[in-house]
């Protein structure tokens, strides 16, 4: 069913009786094409665009809950293209074009919107960094915009501009980023990539690998082996725990990263903000409640929450930013499993083991990166052969000295 203003009307007038399930909710069955594991969002994009690019239909996904119960549903929405380094920068405006006409492609209110993103800066060299991060960033076809404290001023002139200890100077703006609704984007790529034939099935996970020969030939499962001529793991936070059943160490490490939403409020904050001083990052829900977030928790963890110190770390940088936020009752808070890689950036490559292919190491970009990530990913499983804005994303690259170092915390999990 193509969803559009005749099909809701047509449903509002017989009792919402027409509607049909968005997925199916496939059983797995004995072998396939390509088997995916995780359904999440990258996982289902990748389903998607094998079938869609790539003319590959038996595929399955294959998820140990249910769909978006992992990573997918619990981070700030946050889509963006304002990276510096030339590994980073084409990648995440692909995603960012991707974004712009996705809910025509995939026929589903994603709720994209692209109210802006604006870094603030607190000095004159972290001024100049941005300076360089928005010419690297208009080299790459994105747009940018350098303003000065005037300028961010009139745009939100609720913030601590002269009394803070880190008074603010301006900001770096890109006005084509802005939020998407998590959930509704799983469920928009679930949906198409159904429609194309791919089997999503849920409550099944991955127990250990099907081998021939040192070859990955299928995955065993909860619910049976299912063999599959390529198997690609998109897993987010237990990329290590999966990959080590292959046989693989992966440079990666898992941590918490927490996020807050506050009670609701008429619209105050029309855009996303993040503080230059800090690690806070924050934006304005259709509900009217604050979103916001900051650094993981710094220590290794599989748990789905996070601890106090963080809390109490990530308030701070919001009361230093705008001090009325201390008004605000905090209504909840969540924590998603980073897979934090060494150098802070993705991995997109085949993996040691024949027949395995990695999609890991996300670090703070995995949302952002949902539809670029799956259709780099679907291209490299599909032609064996990294796509040309994803071709830094190479696993050999902590051997190699190649790292792509974006946030400047170098290749030591203690300085992450």
């Amino acid at each position: 069913m193509r969803y559009s203003f005749l099909s809701i009307l047509a449903n509002g007038l017989n009792g919402q009786s027409g509607w049909k399930p968005a997925w199916r909710d496939a059983a797995p069955k004995p072998s396939y094409d390509v088997v995916i594991v995780g359904g999440g969002g990258h996982g289902l994009a990748t389903a998607y665009y094998l079938a869609k690019v790539h003319g590959i239909h038996n595929v399955a996904v294959i998820e140990k809950g249910y769909i978006g119960s992992g990573n997918a549903g619990r981070n700030t929405t946050i889509i963006r293209s304002n990276y510096l380094l030339p590994g980073n920068e084409p990648f995440y405006e692909w995603s960012m074009k991707l974004w712009e006409g996705l809910e025509q492609e995939l026929n589903y209110n994603a709720m994209v919107s692209q109210r802006g993103i604006l870094n603030l800066y607190h000095s004159d060299a972290q001024r100049d960094a941005y300076a360089r991060r928005g010419n690297a960033m208009r080299l790459a076809g994105a747009d940018s915009e350098l303003l000065d404290k005037r300028q961010v001023r009139a745009m939100y002139p609720f913030l601590d501009f002269d009394n803070a200890r880190f008074p603010i100077q301006g900001g770096l703006l890109q006005r084509r980023a802005g939020t998407a609704r998590h959930d509704a984007v799983v469920w928009g790529y679930a949906r198409a990539a159904d429609t194309l034939g791919v089997d999503i099935v849920q409550n099944c996970e991955v127990t250990g690998f099907l081998r021939e020969g040192g070859n990955i030939v299928g995955v065993e499962t909860t619910r049976g082996a299912i063999r599959a001529g390529k198997v690609a793991l998109a897993v987010a936070g237990s990329s290590s725990r999966v990959a080590e059943k292959a046989g693989l160490r992966l440079p990666i490490e898992s941590h918490v990263l927490q996020a807050f939403v506050s009670e609701g409020l008429k619209p105050v904050i029309d855009g996303v903000i993040t503080f230059g001083a800090g690690h806070f990052y924050i934006s304005q829900s259709d509900k009217g409640g604050l979103v916001f977030g900051g650094d993981i928790d710094g220590y290794n963890s599989y748990a789905q929450r996070g601890n106090l110190p963080v809390i109490e770390d990530v308030a701070e940088g919001g009361m230093a930013l705008m001090p009325r936020i201390g008004r605000l009752r905090l209504l909840r808070m969540w924590g998603g499993i980073m897979d934090m890689s060494m150098d802070g950036s993705p991995i997109i490559d085949r993996a040691p083991v024949p027949g395995l292919y990695l999609n890991a190491g996300w670090c703070y970009g995995g949302f952002k990166a949902t539809p670029a990530s799956g259709w780099c990913f679907a291209h490299l499983i599909a032609r064996d052969e990294p796509h040309a804005v994803a071709g830094a994303y190479r696993l050999d690259r902590f051997r190699s000295g190649h790292l792509i170092d974006e946030k400047g915390v170098g290749a030591q999990p203690n300085l992450h």
